[in-house]
């Protein structure tokens, strides 16, 4: 998909690429929108650099070779400015290869992630588990006196990483983790797994399971009466297009740590979810965990790097995105 107003002379090209359509488009949805509406917002207000933006929106399909295979195409073929879009780290992963390793390409990642990404071309905008964590698990610990985690993971790096910190922090609080597993990511039958957190006397479950195995595993383990027995649910990236999903009865109590959800009531805040929700009604939510504070974030980063820089030459909007500013 391909979204351009004519200008003189060539305009901006900014590629997006998100999950559209697969497991997660409830989530790449409203990334598509955020995009639109940061786009269409900058060219309203005369543009960039006195220039038109073109958004070059890309279905990844919650595909990585899908997502491989548009990040090529952006590069080589539409030859745009800088890329944003990804939400598993899988993906990220995917895109960085034909954009970054091989194209030489700005790219900024918006979701939350497992952090250690260090490269001059990658710029990311989402929470790591040392903002996540770190606050988060021994202030649970002291609120519920909860000493022994399980991990129910899918398997690939964000959740492998994030496991990693996890277990530093609840060990050095006090606490030990009496089980971690993986799982492919569109796993379902989670029937072993709740034995285990049963017979291990699990009081937190400290789930990276992501869509489309979220949603069978949140049943499952209320139907084995985990919390109405006390126990505690964590979900780092749950968030209001999430819950969406399930039975709020699944999800009462579970504790998420996002950099933003929609009960935020600073004015600007308010301002920006009423602008979205008016231009995109319906079910695709502007939320945190399904990256659009990231990519927002992101978008907006990028437009004041490339007005500082008062070019496009990527070398210039990249020292711009570095330097520390107090408004940022």
């Amino acid at each position: 998909m391909k979204e351009s107003t004519t200008s003189v002379g060539r305009s901006i090209k900014v590629g997006v690429i998100t999950d559209q359509t697969g497991a997660l488009s409830f989530l790449g949805i409203a990334n598509a929108n955020v995009a639109k509406m940061v786009i269409n917002d900058i060219n309203a207000k005369g543009g960039l650099l006195g220039r038109q933006i073109g958004l070059h929106l890309e279905d990844s399909a919650t595909t990585d070779s899908v997502a491989e295979a548009k990040a090529t195409k952006l590069v080589q073929q539409d030859q745009v400015d800088v890329i944003f879009g990804g939400i598993y780290s899988s993906t990220r992963q995917a895109i960085k290869g034909p954009a970054v390793a091989k194209g030489k390409k700005l790219y900024i990642y918006p979701e939350q992630y497992e952090g250690q990404e260090c490269d001059p071309l990658i710029f990311c905008t989402g929470p790591v588990p040392a903002q996540q964590v770190d606050p988060l698990i021994p202030w649970l610990m002291q609120q519920t006196g909860a000493k022994k985690f399980y991990l129910p993971s899918a398997d690939y790096i964000w959740p492998h990483t994030m496991n990693k910190k996890v277990r530093q922090v609840v060990t050095a609080n006090g606490g030990a983790i009496v089980g971690e597993e993986y799982f492919p990511l569109d796993h379902t039958d989670y029937s072993k797994t709740i034995d285990k957190i049963t017979s291990s006397g699990a009081e937190v479950v400290f789930n990276t399971i992501v869509p489309s195995g979220l949603t069978p595993f949140l049943e499952q383990l209320y139907n084995s009466g985990f919390t109405k027995r006390g126990g505690h649910i964590v979900c780092t990236y749950f968030d209001e297009n999430i819950l969406n999903l399930v039975p709020a009865v699944h999800v009462e109590d579970l504790y998420s740590c996002l950099d933003y959800y929609q009960n935020v009531s600073d004015p600007f805040s308010k301002e920006l979810l009423n602008q979205y929700n008016k231009l995109y009604p319906g079910n695709a939510k502007f939320t945190a965990g399904s990256a659009c504070s990231g990519l927002y974030r992101g978008l907006k980063l990028w437009e004041a790097a490339v007005k500082e820089a008062g070019s496009l030459k990527q070398e210039d909007v990249i020292k711009a995105l570095a330097r520390p500013r107090k408004d940022r």
